[in-house]
């Protein structure tokens, strides 16, 4: 039996209708949303046994993937020690063992200087405090949440998904004893302590699955007695809570995608009634951290009212209302992202043509130093600095060629000290590969840029024809750094160039380039993406059926459009948990996360307008009949609840409908970051990847 001549499944039409504006709509694969009937789990069976079979040819390519990412990491590992209070904090992983494990050792009262941790050397003082591969024990799906130590380093909290829903049971272990307490905190969000180790602030979410209220456990006490600090009312915003560097503030947020709200809480009483530093209006987003400049509390805000890309403030924390001061203005093409407050300094984060940028901040003079890079095409932030005051800065810089590096920065003297990089093994060379940037012009003038990687043995791209995996996502104002990945080194490794197309909606160049991509501009995401594909085949990179398309979540929506407007121009196209049917969830407010979502997608429930302009472009509703799709396969998560198992089971079953070759892979326990564990992760990656090569003509 050819792999051609296996049977796909057939899901069954069953009647259904709805209308919207005065517009009927037939929907005969809607029954497939109830996970709770039998049919529904066995045609996923199907559908899996059927992929199974078409896919069974690539079996030792994907062994050879796995194998190839194997051998090229460190498998026992240590991560660099963060310093927190008396300790020394750090993760470790074991070969053979699919989760990390948390440790510490002790710190000297005045050494700052991470100590140099061996893999497989014993080290002096080690306390485990959290083994992931015991605690995962018994279970199908186990994945980390939340993660705190107490001030006084006395108590550990950890909660755990073990069905991949997101949400989260919460525990509490005495570090002294060892012993776990009582008390278990079930379906949260965030949790960390309180900063006397006697309390957990943690969130809980509405039957939508929103994040919606703030709570104080008590530890030893039931969680029937836990005390509500905020409930957050309105359907489109989210809550969360966090504690300011300073150890001052409880902070709680509360945003949806355009509009946000801070309130503040002093430490020296959890409960008291939160205070909101500027009251919410329509269309203005705003962060807040806290400082104290010449002994008075300031608190930096980052917004953007009246600057599109974002202006610093710094307000009094007493009448937060009041005069503001401003530090950095809003400059067109700057978008500022965070700061960060410490005693002595802030950090800033920024974007400017179309990269990443960091800068440490000076409260007198309010004058940015940035920390550059030599690579044009690099990411760097800062990270891992839990306390107030430090002589040193961590930060992390990584591109598309160069491994995650950790460094260290004095950021009095300017000195940068590298602690660690990511050890490739085997004999990876960065020289060997080549990284840069294209642009493309979009139907309306708009230059949209491209980022390429490729290995030089191969040719530099456009010299001569190459395979092309183009990438893309498109939304939230989520950009798509530069990043290193060693699983796309057997890509790169074979002759494949690796591309991402950062088309409008998401953050690469600014706010604009965000609001250009999403609502009633939604499409321009789309024709950017087409437009990339298309300057790589016209340049002379790649031709369509050595172009295989990627992209997952709101990439897989971006995804199910393009291969309806140019279906011609790839010869693949593989969708991660992609969100294809997107105006069924967007018009039902029942479904988890659909309110909040209406500031990216707009409201079609209400709006006409916002209606027939999501009809005309989400991929389930036009699925055409007269052309020819290229293979197309698609995977899930049956307890995904950011895009439901449902939207990629509907869209196959109608692409089949006209001729489409279109397979689908549900992981039957996982969520919507797909299994757990880090070899399953590999495993499945190593799947897909071979479906690629095989799109490619690579799978020999």
């Amino acid at each position: 039996m050819t792999e051609q001549s296996i049977a796909a499944p057939v899901a069954e039409r069953r009647p259904f209708t709805r209308t919207h504006h005065g517009d009927s709509v037939d929907d005969p694969y809607e029954w497939l949303r109830d996970k709770e009937d039998p049919a529904v789990i066995s045609h996923l069976e199907a559908e899996n046994a059927y992929t199974d079979a078409r896919t069974a040819h690539l079996e030792d390519l994907r062994e050879q993937l796995f194998q190839e990412v194997k051998g090229r990491v460190l498998e026992t590992d240590l991560s660099v020690p963060t310093r927190r209070g008396q300790w020394w904090y750090y993760g470790r992983t074991v070969e053979g063992a699919q989760y990390g494990i948390q440790c510490r050792t002790a710190a000297a009262d005045d050494d700052w200087t991470p100590p140099e941790l061996e893999p497989g050397v014993p080290v002096p003082g080690e306390q485990i405090l959290l083994d992931g591969n015991v605690e995962a024990e018994g279970l199908d799906f186990f994945s980390m949440g939340s993660f705190d130590i107490s001030e006084d380093g006395t108590r550990m909290l950890w909660s755990v998904d073990s069905s991949g829903d997101e949400l989260y049971a919460v525990h509490v272990r005495d570090l002294g004893t060892g012993e776990a307490f009582d008390d278990v905190i079930e379906n949260t969000g965030q949790a960390f302590f309180t900063p006397d180790g006697t309390g957990i602030v943690y969130t809980t979410r509405d039957e939508a699955w929103r994040p919606d209220t703030l709570w104080l456990h008590r530890i030893g006490t039931p969680s029937s007695e836990d005390v509500s600090l905020f409930h957050e009312p309105d359907e489109r915003f989210w809550l969360g809570g966090g504690i300011t560097r300073s150890r001052k503030y409880l902070v709680i947020e509360m945003g949806s995608k355009i509009t946000s709200e801070t309130h503040l809480v002093d430490l020296s009483d959890v409960t008291a009634p939160p205070q909101v530093v500027w009251p919410r209006r329509d269309g203005v987003e705003y962060e807040v951290d806290h400082a104290v400049i010449d002994g008075e509390d300031v608190l930096f805000v980052l917004h953007n009212d009246g600057a599109l890309d974002f202006e610093l403030v710094a307000v009094s924390a007493a009448d937060p209302r009041g005069e503001r001061r401003v530090v950095l203005p809003h400059t067109p093409g700057r978008r500022i992202i965070e700061i960060d407050c410490f005693r002595d300094f802030a950090t800033v984060e920024y974007r400017r043509d179309g990269l990443g940028r960091i800068a440490l901040m000076d409260y007198a003079t309010s004058a940015l130093d940035e920390v550059s890079f030599d690579e044009p095409l690099s990411s760097s932030w800062f990270g891992g600095n839990p306390e107030w005051h430090a002589p040193w800065l961590r930060m992390g810089f990584t591109s598309y060629v160069t491994p995650s590096t950790v460094l260290d920065l004095d950021p009095v003297s300017g000195e940068r000290i590298v602690r660690k990089q990511q050890q490739v093994l085997g004999d990876y060379d960065p020289a060997e590969y080549g990284q840069r940037r294209l642009w493309a012009t979009a139907d309306d003038g708009t230059q949209v840029p491209i980022s390429l990687v490729w290995k030089h043995s191969f040719g530099d791209p456009g010299a001569e024809i190459r395979p092309v995996h183009l990438y893309g996502y498109g939304s939230y104002e989520t950009p798509m750094d530069p990043g290193f990945s060693v699983m796309r080194l057997s890509m790169l490794d074979r002759g494949v160039v690796f591309a991402i197309a950062h088309v409008r909606g998401g953050g690469e160049m600014g706010r604009g380039w965000y609001d250009d991509g999403k609502m009633l501009t939604k499409r321009n995401s789309f024709t950017d993406f087409v437009a990339c594909a298309r300057h790589l085949v016209d340049s002379g990179v790649t031709r369509p059926d050595l172009m295989v398309a990627e992209g997952g979540s709101a990439g897989g929506l971006l995804m199910g459009a393009v291969v309806n407007l140019a279906p011609e121009l790839f010869g693949g196209v593989l969708a991660e948990v992609p969100f294809v049917d997107a105006l069924t969830s967007i018009l039902d407010p029942s479904l988890p996360l659909t309110v909040v979502e209406w500031d990216e997608w707009g409201d079609p429930l209400h709006d006409p307008e916002v209606y027939a302009y999501m009809k005309s472009y989400t991929p389930y509703e036009n699925v055409r009949s007269d052309v020819a799709y290229p293979p197309i396969l698609a995977v899930t998560s049956l307890n995904d609840t950011r895009v439901l198992y449902v939207e990629p089971a509907k869209w196959v079953a109608r692409l089949r409908e006209v001729g489409a070759d279109a397979l689908l892979k549900c992981e039957m326990v996982a969520g919507h970051g797909g299994v757990s564990g880090r070899y399953n992760a590999w495993r499945e990656r190593a799947f897909e990847l071979a479906w690629v090569l095989d799109r490619m003509g690579l799978a020999g």
